[in-house]
């Protein structure tokens, strides 16, 4: 049944529209199992964090590495590509054509919406349990109310990270990495988060996507050698 949430990007192809590459091609590995190691800063935490602050797109630097980088084998990060700018620096035309079973860059935020809808909806309608876990990080900006729609619905099914106003839980970060969250914020945040740099962050993403690629690479076959009598 995990096969049927395989492949990603066909699924958002559909719902936009747009024309579908060929789905045919080598079955998905059994998802990787996360390390034994929980993150410092787990993006798992709760369903939506808010982040505000001049802190705040560091933090979310933070989270979406942490999710990359210790649990990239059983989740799935999806960053609109106007935010990997943001975060990493990634020009429009980088990693367009990446694999990585981790990360997914679709076009804009609406993109991203529509295939988290898809994608959960095929969840609940086939019942499969066994899949990577999903995680948003973005900028909301007007689509608030289809975020919060999109988590009533499917409670559970995916966690955000979101940068810019929420009325949910939300953390304020300075730009010394002071962190200040409400008494009743349910995401057990340190005082204090380590400052992490545009270019330290996209070294990061592109070392723990490497790893990644290596991991999905096949065992080599041994050459057999015939004997001669």
């Amino acid at each position: 049944m995990a096969a049927i949430c395989y492949p990603f990007r066909h699924r958002l192809y559909a719902v936009a529209g747009l024309p579908s590459f060929s789905t045919t091609g080598p079955t998905e590995p059994p998802l990787a199992a996360p390390r034994s190691h929980k993150p410092a800063l787990d993006p798992f935490a709760a369903p939506a964090i808010g982040l505000t602050g001049p802190g705040a797109v560091a933090t979310a630097r933070t989270l979406a590495l942490a999710a990359l980088d210790e649990q990239g084998g059983s989740s799935l990060v999806v960053i609109p590509r106007p935010d990997t700018t943001c975060l990493f620096g990634l020009a429009e035309d980088e990693l367009l054509d990446d694999d990585t079973a981790g990360l997914f860059i679709p076009g804009n935020l609406d993109a991203a919406l529509a295939y988290l809808e898809t994608e959960l909806a095929i969840r609940e309608s086939t019942g499969v349990t066994q899949a990577r876990r999903l995680l948003l990080v973005a900028d909301p900006g007007g689509e608030t109310d289809r975020i919060e729609a999109l988590l009533d619905r499917h409670p559970g099914g995916a966690s955000v990270i979101l940068l810019g106003s929420w009325t949910g839980d939300q953390a304020t970060v300075d730009d010394e990495g002071l962190v200040d969250t409400p008494a009743a914020m349910a995401v057990p945040f340190p005082e204090r988060l380590p400052a992490m740099s545009r270019t330290e962050a996209r070294d990061r993403l592109f070392s723990a996507l490497a790893r990644q690629n290596e991991d999905q690479k096949p065992p080599a076959r041994r050459r057999s050698t015939s004997r001669r009598p």
